[in-house]
């Protein structure tokens, strides 16, 4: 049996990409690294869930119009493994055992680091220019414990810095809050305790404060220790407040305010105004029916459910909510250059049918509202925001996105004009890349 972009890429590969269609821009200059699982399986034994698969690291260099590719697993001690099943996060074992860090989620460079990150653990050093897996990163020692570290840091462009977070279970549940400084020095700017606390995937960062969405999505605790897998131990619960947390950057007590029930997965960008705090996210109505996409994720993976962009604004004591798209869309994205601060534009992958993966790239206008689209593909990933040069305006630049050709099941990278939407250039590869979660854009290349 087939399943197209879910198939496996067994083989590791290093090339120029001679098949382009289109011109690539001579000044698009730097690395796009993209993480996301390369295979669902160990051995022969398929494996339950989305995000169980061992992660691979696709590099995309552009460099004078040429463009290069090169992708490789990470060797984690699970990679590296030969038991033919394992617990994952979403895949039950029947035993209680910690999930498989698989290295699959994200990446980020910082500090000269290039990592890849996993949400329940450690991240790992990568070589950025080989990709070779130096193994678990703990900030010199600062990291501890299981060291859970968040797949979506964010930066602050005025300081250099990078903030993240990681949740806390044992002995109390809570959340680490840790600040990074450009030189890579970690430090822990906030320990919160959260009663009832969920599971949470992402979050903002404003010059004040960062910025949680905590959804009534709640771990069944007694279901992992029998051994089921965390993401079906899940349970959504309507009748109870998706809780917004602002924990201070710089110190002081945190706030949290409450307001109705929903499920938020990706955060594009948060900014203060005024005394209010701004937080634009990806909603959901429910979680089960994205709970039963993720397991099983062959069948039945849409990436359509309903969803929509919100940009929800917590002022004293209240939340207020506004509906910027309600097109189905994910993998939201920016000109990270805003990041604290208010920004124009957002960029999404999104859908045009009823039902399949995402198609399209869409694009919103906050001063205007207007949402527009290209359609690329059979499935189009996360649009990322390159600017044409490091003062050029907000939108004045490219967007990266890896897309899915299933009639010939090859993938490539289009480049798009981020101001008009218009297709650039398709690099197109002789192979397909299985379906990936998120990565990110360096100016710099990889030594030779």
């Amino acid at each position: 049996m087939t399943y197209g972009v879910f198939d496996p890429l067994l083989e590791e590969h290093s090339y120029d990409v001679t098949e382009i269609d289109g011109t690539v821009p001579r000044e698009l200059h730097g690395t796009l690294y993209r993480n996301g699982p390369g295979k669902w399986q160990v051995g022969t034994t398929l494996l339950d869930c989305i995000f169980d698969g061992d992660g691979m690291v696709s590099r995309f260099t552009f460099d004078q119009g040429r463009v290069g590719f090169r992708n490789r697993y990470l060797r984690t001690p699970q990679y590296r493994s030969k038991r033919r099943w394992r617990a994952g996060v979403g895949t039950s074992t029947g035993v209680p055992m910690p999930p498989t860090n698989t290295a699959n989620t994200n990446l980020s460079f910082h500090a000269g680091d290039l990592l890849a990150l996993w949400e329940g653990g450690k991240p790992t050093r990568v070589d950025p220019d080989t990709l070779e897996t130096y193994g678990l990163h703990d900030f010199g020692g600062r990291l501890k414990g299981l060291g859970m570290w968040s797949a979506h840091p964010r930066f602050d462009p005025a300081t250099g810095e990078m903030f993240n977070f990681g949740l806390r279970f044992l002995p109390t549940p809570g959340i680490n809050c840790y600040r990074v400084d450009p030189a890579g020095r970690m430090t822990l700017i906030a320990s919160v305790r959260v009663r009832g606390l969920s599971w949470n995937h992402d979050f903002g960062l404003t010059e004040r404060h960062l910025v949680f969405v905590l959804s009534p999505t709640l771990p069944d605790v007694g279901g992992i220790l029998r051994g089921r897998s965390a993401v079906s131990s899940l349970n959504y619960f309507p009748d109870l407040p998706t809780r917004f947390l602002l924990v201070p950057r710089d110190g002081g007590p945190p706030r949290i305010v409450e307001h109705e029930a929903m499920v938020g997965t990706h955060i594009t960008n948060a900014y203060e105004d005024g005394p209010d705090t701004v937080v634009e996210l990806v909603r959901y109505p429910d979680w089960e029916p994205l709970k039963a996409d993720l397991l099983n994720f062959r069948d039945r993976f849409h990436l359509t459910r309903p969803s929509s962009l919100v940009r929800y604004r917590v002022a004293a004591g209240k939340v207020t909510e506004e509906e910027l798209a309600d097109h189905p869309c994910e993998l939201p994205q920016f000109d990270w250059r805003r990041s604290s601060t208010r920004h124009r534009f957002s960029y999404l992958s999104g859908h045009h049918g009823t039902e399949g993966f995402f198609d399209a790239v869409l694009k919103v206008d906050h001063d205007t509202g207007a949402v527009t689209s290209h359609v690329l593909g059979d499935c189009v990933g996360e649009p990322v925001f390159v600017p044409r040069s490091e003062d050029s305006a907000e939108d004045d630049g490219w967007l990266l996105s890896v897309v899915y050709q299933a009639a010939r099941h090859r993938s490539g990278l289009a480049v798009l004009d981020a101001r008009s939407l218009d297709l650039v250039a398709t690099a197109w590869l002789p192979h397909h890349i299985p379906y990936g979660f998120h990565g990110g854009f360096t100016t710099r290349l990889p030594a030779a």
